[in-house]
Order: C-alpha cells, then structure tokens, then sequence
C-alpha cells in the first residue's frame, strides 16, 4: 500500500481543494484562501500561490520575520458520483513566508516550512513526518486518475459489475441476489478500489491489487486488463 507521506505528497500535488487558514485570521470568505497552484521544493517546504490580496498573503506580509503558523487543509472529492463522496482529509502545518519574484501580477507565492504533517483517507489516518514527506514521491496515476476512473464509470460499468464475482463469499450472495452498482472510486499505482452500493444507505469497499505496482498509464491497461478477465471467467 502506498506509505501515509506518499499518500499526503500526493494529495498536495494534486488538483483537489485546499485552502491556507492562519490561527486568529479573519476573513468574510474562502475565495482568498484558496490555493491556485502548489509545489513542493527540494527540502519538503511547499510554494503557494494566492492572490496578493488575500488576508493571509497581508498577514504574512505584516509579520516580516517573525514566524506565521499555518496551515494547508486539503480535501479530496471522488470525481465520480458515489455516497460519501469525500475521499480524504489532509493538512500540512508549519511556518510561512513570502517568496518574492515567483508569481506575476496580482499573484503572491508563499513558502510554507513544514513542520507536521497528518492525513485521514481510505487507508486511514495516519501523523506524517517531516522528512518522510520530504523524500515521498506522488502517485504517478495521480495526474490521470480523474479521466480514469470518470472514463471506467462512463464506458466500463458491466465490466466493472462482473468484480464482483472475484470477492469471494463474504460478498458472493449480495452480489448474485441485488446487482449492485460497483463505482470506481480510486486509483493509484498499487491497485483500484471500488465502491459497491446496494442502495445509499448499504455501501461497501472493495480493494483489488495489481500483480506490481505500475509505472505509468501503458502498464496500468495492461493491468487493467488482466483484472477484467479474471472476473469475467
């Protein structure tokens, strides 16, 4: 499975939402604190980019060098509809900074030094480490997982229906007697995970593993491919 820091590095480079809160700031809304772009640098620190009007860009602006905490609170949305839609909560804390010179006009980028990390997903929830987020690598799906799995949603649902016949008995007669909808609800290089519903109320699920972990979208058909013939035998 992929590690806690792989999983936190890789919801903060990916397109999910996540805003930038600093403790006793005030703001009448969420538009100036959401993130447009974010990076993580060599030491594990992450560049923001925001308005430069937003409230947190003047209080980092107004503390100069003292030390701003802060935090970056992610969350990511399964891009397919499916109950319980919100797959993972994450935040990174630390100390923040202006970057001059990153970003054109009306953009400001800050530096957030990390200090602590923490995520709550599908897996878990799990305390990340600084170095650890540091030297994690993102998923490489991360950047093709929504196409993929609105693309199996949209094109695959039968094949993805036949899954079912590989849970084995703990779900063998739920899936011959009602026909569930199984959803795709997340990607990564280790495996597929899927939601199966009965109705809004009777959800389970259902985790399938690669033989290896894949590299890039060529090996993920061909694994992709080898899953759908083993249900449909």
């Amino acid at each position: 499975m992929p590690s806690a820091a792989e999983r936190t590095r890789t919801l903060v480079q990916s397109t999910c939402s996540a805003v930038l809160l600093a403790p006793g700031l005030r703001t009448a809304g969420w538009d100036g604190l959401v993130t447009s772009t974010r990076n993580v640098g060599p030491e594990g620190d992450l560049f923001l980019e925001l308005p430069t009007a937003s409230p947190v860009v003047r209080a980092a602006a107004h503390a100069g060098d003292d030390e701003l905490v802060a935090v970056l609170e992610i969350t990511d949305v399964a891009p397919v509809s499916v109950p319980h839609r919100v797959r993972a909560r994450a935040r990174v804390s630390g100390w923040l900074t202006i970057v001059p010179g990153l970003s054109g006009p009306g953009r400001t980028t800050l530096r957030l030094e990390t200090g602590e990390a923490y995520v709550d997903d599908l897996w878990g929830a799990e305390a990340v480490e600084p170095d650890a987020f540091r030297d994690a690598v993102p998923d490489p799906l991360a950047g093709h997982e929504t196409e993929l799995l609105q693309h199996l949603h949209a094109a695959h649902r039968e094949r993805l229906g036949a899954l079912c016949s590989l849970l084995g008995g703990r779900t063998s007669r739920r899936c011959a007697a009602h026909r569930p909808s199984v959803v795709p609800l997340a990607l990564d290089r280790f495996g597929l995970r899927v939601r199966v519903c009965e109705d809004r109320d009777r959800c389970f699920d259902a985790r399938f593993e690669f033989p290896e972990p894949v590299r890039d979208v060529v090996e993920l058909r061909h694994a992709m491919r080898t899953l759908f013939e083993a249900a449909a035998r």
